[in-house]
């Protein structure tokens, strides 16, 4: 065999463990913050990553495999110097539709106006233009509605080929080259991942991340297919974004390892009164079903002019949290704004204010999450009942694949949840799961090592002190995925640290 590669390498040397590294956040829902032309540089991600960010959004849709990569060796790096895992997703654009050029660069359609679409490649005026999208002239029929600039303009079908659409506009306005279609009413029968995601996927596995979010899921089947690529070297998240995913949505979160609440393009199709309820139900949904879940878009979308929120913002974000979602998301606030230090730290100032409220821990056990009939989830449920029994400074658990830390998140403890692994790939994919602060570390051999390294790291993390309780969990045999069947109770008593100065 040849020598081990460097991914290879990073991939199973656990990190240094020092005394001044790892603080958790003071709060349990995490902030996802996108990269962009505003945020790339190596010190601009230092700045975020301090002023809150547990993650860090590359969007697919803009810039060059060059900036990605560039923009990722600098989270590793930062994740180096902090001995700290940092997750990464990469977000795939996903099957863009849109119409063709016009000849004067743009046209206004009036209300009332008829207007056709054809695939012909002649450059459009105020009564026709290209649509160079087979699948959506096989799927339309009449009365269903086409979309034009995030809802903007709206034409109504009247008749349908596969060479011809005619429509009459019941929105007017302005239509100019290229701008997008959204197709609400209809499943248009289009693969998930383009030949551009396809690139863009092998790309982001090449460099190590740890999530790949797939953008426009239709139907389970478009999530099955991205499994299959990704071929468990990441965690897939699924965007719910359109309609027609709504209506298969247990399926696809079954078969997601995470959810995203994608509002932009769900509130184009839907009416925005429709969005709210939504939302409640994917989270719900995604809580019910183990699935960590991320409420994203327009979250702070003032800030990316303005130094503070409107008051509206705020309260949208703070519902999110008070729903019980385990990410709320920055979208252009940090990637293109001019204050996305700032849009970070209102992120952050705003989930502490929200987890202090005491109506707080009501409100995300306003629906009740019923354990599955398995042993690993009666011990979670049980886990989170002692914490709160013997008021216990932090849950612990050991975990390779990451399932027993997901179990845990998904009960929302009262507590802290610390995740030891041996797999920096788990530690980096907790980044995005409530309450979860992951430590990258050797995997232990029997009860008793479990129960000293369990001490010596909650007090290196500062979730518990001397005197304090700790609730543990872990499976036995060690290193054995899906065995979670050990629950135990210890009492730190700050002397755990004697003679170990580090620890990997």
């Amino acid at each position: 065999m040849g020598k081990p590669s460097r991914a290879h390498k990073e991939l199973c040397t656990p990190m240094s463990i020092s005394t001044s590294a790892f603080a958790p956040r003071r709060r349990k829902v995490r902030v996802l913050a996108t990269l962009g032309p505003a945020s790339r540089s190596p010190e601009m991600i230092r700045k975020l990553f301090l002023a809150g960010a547990d993650a860090f959004r590359v969007n697919m849709s803009h810039g060059a495999h060059e900036d990605h990569a560039q923009s990722i060796a600098a989270i590793r790096q930062l994740e180096k110097e902090l001995n700290r895992p940092t997750t990464i997703l990469a977000d795939l654009q996903g099957p863009k539709l849109r119409v063709g050029t016009f000849a004067d660069g743009s046209v206004t359609l009036h209300t009332g106006d008829a207007f056709r679409l054809d695939r012909d490649s002649t450059p459009g005026d105020a009564t026709r233009v290209s649509l160079p999208h087979r699948e959506i002239f096989e799927a339309l029929e009449p009365g269903a509605r086409l979309l034009v600039d995030d809802g903007k303009l709206v034409l109504r079908v009247q008749t349908a080929s596969l060479d011809l659409i005619e429509t009459t506009v019941e929105v007017g306005g302005v239509i100019s080259n290229r701008k997008g279609v959204n197709v609400p009413d209809v499943v248009v029968p289009l693969p998930a991942l383009t030949d551009k995601d396809r690139k863009d996927l092998a790309f982001a596995l090449e460099q190590n991340v740890d999530w790949i979010a797939l953008s426009f899921v239709q139907r389970p089947d478009d999530v099955a297919e991205a499994r299959r690529l990704i071929g468990g070297k990441a965690a897939l998240l699924s965007k719910i974004e359109k309609p027609a995913a709504i209506d298969r949505l247990d399926e696809i979160i079954e078969l997601s390892d995470g959810v995203m609440v994608a509002r932009g393009d769900l509130g184009v199709e839907l009416p925005p009164e429709q969005v709210p309820p939504i939302q409640k139900r994917i989270v719900e949904t995604s809580r019910r079903l183990g699935r960590p879940v991320v409420v994203a878009t327009q979250m702070l979308e003032s800030m990316i002019t303005s130094p503070s929120p409107t008051r509206a913002e705020v309260s949208d974000v703070a519902n999110a949290i008070y729903d019980g979602a385990d990410a709320i998301m920055l979208s252009a606030e940090s990637a293109a704004g001019s204050w996305p230090e700032e849009a970070v730290a209102m992120m952050d100032r705003i989930a502490i204010s929200v987890e202090s409220d005491p109506n707080y821990r009501a409100r995300i056990h306003f629906t009740q999450m019923r354990p599955d009939a398995t042993t690993a989830d009666a011990l979670a449920a049980a886990a989170a009942e002692i914490v709160e029994t013997v008021s216990a400074a932090t849950i612990i658990c050991f975990t390779t694949s990451g399932s027993t830390a997901r179990r845990i998140a998904r009960e929302r403890p009262s507590a802290p949840l610390l995740v030891l692994t041996p797999d920096i790939r788990t530690a980096r994919r907790t980044g995005l799961l409530w309450g979860a602060h992951a430590v990258h570390t050797r995997d232990v051999e029997n009860f008793e090592e479990m129960v000293a390294k369990s001490k010596r790291m909650a007090l290196r993390t500062r979730v518990a002190g001397a005197g304090e309780a700790a609730v543990l969990m872990a499976g036995v045999p060690f290193g054995t995925p899906g065995s979670t069947n050990v629950l135990h109770v210890v009492r730190l008593t700050g002397d755990e640290l004697k003679g170990y100065q580090n620890e990997e």
